[in-house]
């Protein structure tokens, strides 16, 4: 079949119902199909379909001379909401500043201040306390249905950091009556392979657990070094169905022991889609 001979809407249709990875391959068969495989036709089908309210949030303007290009510049993340949120590929990141974080607003507790490495205005950094207690929210309308999403605490360890690895602190995320749990010793790790090694020696240790019949294990989790100098903590995930705007409520506390703590650094909350698929809904 010449594919050159079919309508050009009904061609764009067809194309519209594929991906933008397949539009951007057929594009390579000829000039004419390339026509069509560019339009704004085609490529507004693979914009999110809140697109235009995106734009309206974004701290900058975003200049664009179709709606591929649009696609592209929207799959880097933009600052949006006054530079309190970040948004790309329908991942979202929650600044501190957008967080519930306890006592923040008391400067004998925490101190907020420019970094850097920061992607927002300023983080907050614990200067010290004990009661360590850090919640977000989000609205899963804002999300892509169908997709399962995790979510991870941004955060530095200073020098001087004292006193949060103590005891685990746990984390939490909730999204209607789903609800994953796990624990989490705030320390750094240098690498992935670290990770990895301390993933192992948690998975070992809780089937030996499970052997001597204890019950109320949650799951361990670490902190990984990203490429960018942060630290991330995985909170949990969720699978967002869409349809209902629900609200995903996320969470890390360490409220049980009476030690002071110090030396954490929280740039945010980050929600992204989980890479691989997975049957497996929480």
């Amino acid at each position: 079949m010449n594919l050159d001979l079919l309508p050009d809407d009904c061609f764009a249709h067809i194309l519209s119902l594929t991906s933008p990875i397949d539009a951007c391959r057929i594009s390579l068969v000829s000039s004419s199909i390339r026509i069509s495989a560019n339009s704004d036709s085609v490529w507004e089908k693979f914009l999110p379909p809140d697109y235009q309210q995106i734009l309206t949030r974004l701290c900058h303007p975003l200049i664009f001379s179709s709606k591929k290009h649009l696609f592209f510049r929207l799959c880097n993340p933009h600052l949006i909401d006054g530079g309190l949120k970040t948004t790309g590929k329908k991942q979202y990141m929650l600044s501190a500043r957008e967080l519930n974080i306890a006592w923040a607003d008391n400067p004998l507790f925490w101190s907020w201040k420019p970094f850097p490495a920061s992607r927002f205005v300023v983080a907050v950094e614990l200067r010290t306390i004990w009661w360590l207690e850090i919640q977000g929210k989000i609205n899963s309308g804002m999300l892509s249905p169908k997709t399962t999403y995790e979510c991870y605490v941004i955060v530095k360890f200073v020098d001087r950091a004292y006193g949060l690895d103590f005891l685990p602190s746990k984390v939490t995320v909730e999204i209607g009556n789903a609800k994953s749990e796990g624990n989490v010793y705030l320390r750094q790790y240098e690498s992935k392979k670290q990770c990895l090694e301390t993933l192992w020696y948690s998975n070992r240790m809780e089937l030996v657990l499970r052997s001597m019949a204890f019950r109320g294990i949650m799951e361990e989790r670490v902190a990984c070094k990203r490429e960018d100098g942060w630290i991330e903590i995985e909170l949990g995930s969720f699978y967002n169905n869409g349809g209902d705007d629900l609200e995903v409520k996320m969470s890390l506390k360490e409220v049980t022991g009476t030690h002071l703590k110090g030396g954490l650094v929280v740039e945010g909350i980050e929600l992204r889609p989980k890479q691989q698929t997975t049957t497996n809904h929480m």
